[in-house]
């Protein structure tokens, strides 16, 4: 006679499975974006516009190793979204040592490629 307990043994090694699988896919999605976002930004120009600084953000991961909360380490992600002329905005991330000299409704010259934040020459007092 089969019981619940069989039965649970009997599906475990399905659904660990396909776990795994899901899992591998997972991963394999991220690096494959990775490279594609990589590829995408190598082979767009290097564009240098006139913008203004709108907004910024920081994103701030806490990571913790081995399940253990006396070991952890925590990076912050620096954000800027650029507007144009023509009122269109970009997000790029910008390293840490500029995020701090960006002001909101600074003007100047952005030079980005793709998705890729390359340098802002300010030419003017924020507003």
């Amino acid at each position: 006679m089969t019981t619940m307990f069989d039965m649970f043994f009997d599906i475990f090694p399905v659904l660990f499975g396909f776990g795994f699988v899901m899992v591998l896919i997972l991963i394999a999605v991220t690096v494959f974006r990775g490279i594609a976002e990589w590829n995408r930004n190598n082979n767009s120009p290097v564009l240098t516009v006139d913008a203004r600084v709108v907004a910024k953000r920081t994103s701030v991961s806490h990571h913790h190793r081995g399940g253990d909360m006396r070991h952890h380490h925590t990076s912050t992600s620096y954000y800027v979204t650029f507007e144009f002329e023509s009122g269109d905005r970009l997000e790029l991330h910008v390293p840490h040592h500029e995020f701090g000299y960006l002001v909101e409704g600074d003007m100047g010259r952005l030079t980005f490629q793709g998705t890729r934040y390359k340098g802002f020459e300010r030419f003017g007092e924020p507003l």
